[in-house]
């Protein structure tokens, strides 16, 4: 599988209103500095200390908001 790995900080920007609200991404412990990753399918997945969580997914349009703020491809 593919990602695109970006802090909780760069997550947050991309990430609509009908996603995530601020209070979810903050139960799911992503923080600003947080490592997160996101796949080809949406899915976003925090980095845990032993492994990665899948704590929810993104919605239509997310790979071109992913590009166009991050700059980076699918990896």
């Amino acid at each position: 599988m593919k990602f695109v790995e970006m802090t909780g900080r760069t997550l947050k920007e991309i990430l609509t209103d009908e996603e995530f609200s601020p209070e979810q991404l903050e139960k799911s412990g992503v923080e600003d500095d947080t490592v997160v990753r996101v796949n080809e399918h949406g899915d976003i997945e925090i980095r845990r200390p032993h492994k990665w969580d899948v704590i929810g997914g993104l919605l239509g349009g997310f790979e071109d908001r992913i590009r166009e703020k991050t700059g980076l491809e699918w990896v």
